[in-house]
């Protein structure tokens, strides 16, 4: 069997073991020392395990991760997103859907300090679901806004999915959150545009709340100032040059922080929450970044990555062709795992293969605009079954809903993924017009 025959099998036989629900991390050990003992034997895989997990997590890099993650957590418990919520609800909360689309906006304002769909998905839930059905909203739009809103975590920078393809790509992380901006507000745009056309279909599912008064929305306003605050210092200080992106993930967690205390959200049990649930993601996110990174040493040793971008390149395919053809693939692989593993298993095989083609741009900026579309991608994976896991996350919270309606109330969402990620695609100055403007 030759390296190339033998990487494209142990990569089925991975999605196997996801498919009966091995967890990704264990898959991808099992499957990378497997095919590393088959290539090269014990005596290397024995020598690479010994030292591979003190080089992997001693890169500085990767500090910014858990940070991010402490920020987010922090942001949870400073009642960031009850103040986010009612200052979009008091906008918005009179128009038919209009508690659905504030959903949409506070989990994109959350999701600029959070940078994790999960966590924003479970916030706003709980504060968003009790007052659409407070408001007779029905269950089906009510759980399909949160499912699909909370992968809006993702997608407004900071994105710790987007910090991990910088790390692995090499590309400038401050860079990838300026162009993940615009691409970030089409979709909660998008998000909003899909529910006026559902109640417009289903107007019973999202009556209209009573106008609230102008001084009460100028109130709302001022309640959510220091969030605004919080992301122009983080994002800014990183393409400013003022902070690194570990330090300005480190400022914002520190500011959430006293954001929390200060508004007497926060104390010391919630501090001990916060950095407990950090540790637990970071522990989870690390391991997977450890069996990602002996699988993809195991592929390497095949050559199936250069191999294969060699022959894409040689075969003449249109370079736009093979993007589709990889998005497809995420699509697929979106029903088994979620968003940062499958940025951890295909980047270091794909993102060779992208910029060995031509795109008529220079290579900085098809990396950039490579990873703001297969960020966009993903992210689908987290509302689509079987796995879908922002969907699992509600339907854990509001139990008397069953799962099949959330996936319903997803759908039209759903439609709005597809329409941004081929707008993307087809016109990559959306992604790059904000980091030329700004260079």
């Amino acid at each position: 069997m030759s390296g190339v025959e033998l990487g494209i099998g142990m990569f089925f036989v991975m999605l196997g073991l996801l498919a009966i629900r091995v967890p990704i991390a264990v898959a991808m050990l099992t499957c990378g020392a497997v095919g590393y003992l088959m290539v090269a034997g014990w005596t290397p895989l024995i020598g690479y395990l010994k030292n591979a997990a003190f080089s992997k997590y001693a890169s500085y890099d990767l500090s910014v991760i858990p940070l991010f993650l402490a920020m987010g957590f922090f942001a949870g418990k400073a009642g960031v997103s009850q103040a986010l919520f009612r200052a979009a609800g008091v906008f918005l909360g009179h128009r038919k859907g209009g508690l659905a689309m504030a959903s949409i906006g506070a989990c994109a304002g959350f999701g600029a300090i959070c940078g994790s769909s999960l966590a924003t998905a479970a916030t706003m839930c709980q504060v968003a679901l009790p007052e659409m059905r407070r408001a007779g909203y029905h269950d089906r739009l009510s759980t399909g806004v949160l499912a699909a809103g909370g992968t809006l975590g993702i997608l407004i920078p900071p994105s710790i999915v987007l910090a991990v393809y910088g790390i692995l790509t090499e590309q400038n992380i401050g860079t990838l959150f300026i162009a993940a901006i615009i691409p970030g507000l089409i979709a909660t745009f998008g998000y909003m545009l899909a529910i006026a056309f559902y109640v417009r279909l289903h107007p019973d599912h999202g009556p209209a709340a009573e106008r609230i008064p102008w001084n009460e929305r100028w109130q709302a306003l001022v309640d959510i100032w220091p969030v605004l605050v919080i992301f122009v210092v983080v994002i800014g200080g990183i393409y400013g040059g003022i902070f690194t992106p570990t330090e300005a993930a480190a400022v914002g967690a520190v500011a959430t922080a006293l954001l929390g205390v200060t508004r007497g959200m926060l104390d010391w049990d919630g501090v001990k929450d916060s950095l407990l649930g950090t540790a637990e993601t970071t522990a989870m996110i690390f391991l997977i970044l450890l069996g990602a990174d002996l699988f993809n040493s195991f592929l390497a040793f095949t050559r199936l990555p250069s191999i294969a971008a060699e022959w894409i390149a040689g075969t003449g395919i249109a370079p736009l062709t093979v993007i589709v053809a990889i998005l497809i693939l995420y699509f697929i692989l979106g029903c088994l795992m979620d968003s940062l593993s499958m940025i951890l298993l295909t980047i270091p095989v794909f993102f060779p293969t992208i910029m060995a083609l031509d795109f008529g741009m220079p290579p900085d900026a098809v990396a950039i605009w490579f990873g703001i579309i297969v960020l966009m991608t993903v992210e689908v994976g987290l509302i689509t079954p079987p796995v879908g896991l922002n969907v699992y996350v509600i339907n854990g919270m509001a139990k008397t809903v069953p799962m099949a309606e959330t996936f319903r109330g997803v759908l039209p969402f759903l439609a709005s993924d597809i329409v941004r990620i081929a707008l993307l695609t087809a016109f990559p100055g959306i992604s790059l017009w904000l980091v030329y403007l700004l260079d």
